[in-house]
């Protein structure tokens, strides 16, 4: 049986972990990659990523650790030079940003260590408005869309706009379902989280001032590509068009 691909989410974790040891790489014998592995085994079992039994052992992991060494110019001597797409990719966007990286590597192992799944169906497509996002891997760009799809809370932020203003407008551009669409709109706007996953608390809390509520095409606008821009950076976009 062919061992499944890296995911980008299991990269991301080594690279956490290769970052945090740069200076002194653990031997592979030691209890340290031990953990990683166990760690990335458990990504496996969570996710169905079936495997022989060399699957994310201790070799493959130390092997995957000295692909990203090959890749980083700061090392003078010569890591593996069979580096995948797949590892580029992560280095490439994590290199730079190492608080990202660290905050994107906790909310992965979070999800591997919680039982209930965190309600992410790790199958199932990403949406066109977050492909972008998927660059931090498939975990936290479903933790997104789960938070920003959470009809309770969507329902919480509408129903508080609609006491305050008394009709739900996009916070961009004005636009407004109902008048539009007459009673087929009616109620309907979509709801953007302000904050990257990587920000939001460890229990996963927000607040409704945390959320923006925005027609489809700013709201895709926003999440068209990264780093996304604010609300109000869009709305000044807008409005210097007009």
């Amino acid at each position: 049986m062919k061992n499944p691909t890296w995911q980008k989410d299991e990269i991301i974790i080594v690279m956490d972990f290769y970052m945090d040891n740069f200076e002194r790489i653990p031997g592979k014998d030691s209890s340290e990659i031990k953990k990683l592995s166990d760690l990335l085994n458990k990504f496996r079992n969570k996710n169905g990523l079936y495997g022989d039994a060399k699957f994310r052992n201790t070799n493959g992991v130390y092997m995957k650790i000295m692909n990203l060494r090959g890749i980083d110019e700061r090392y003078d001597g010569k890591g593996l030079q069979s580096s995948s797409k797949g590892d580029k990719e992560v280095w490439e966007y994590f290199f730079d940003k190492k608080d990202k990286l660290k905050k994107a590597a906790n909310k992965i192992k979070e999800y591997i260590e919680n039982d209930n799944d965190l309600g992410i169906n790790l199958d199932s497509n990403i949406d066109n408005e977050f492909e972008e996002e998927a660059s931090e891997g498939k975990v936290v760009t479903r933790i997104h869309q789960t938070y920003e799809r959470d009809t309770k809370l969507v329902k919480k932020k509408k129903d508080k706009v609609m006491k305050e203003k008394g009709k739900l407008d996009c916070e961009v551009c004005g636009f407004n379902f109902t008048k539009i669409y007459g009673e087929r709109g009616n109620n309907y706007i979509e709801c953007h989280h302000n904050k990257p996953v990587s920000e939001i608390g460890e229990k996963g809390k927000t607040s409704l001032e945390d959320l923006s509520l925005l027609c489809s095409n700013c709201h895709r606008m926003i999440h068209r590509n990264r780093p996304w821009i604010t609300v109000t950076e869009l709305r000044d976009i807008h409005n210097a068009d007009i």
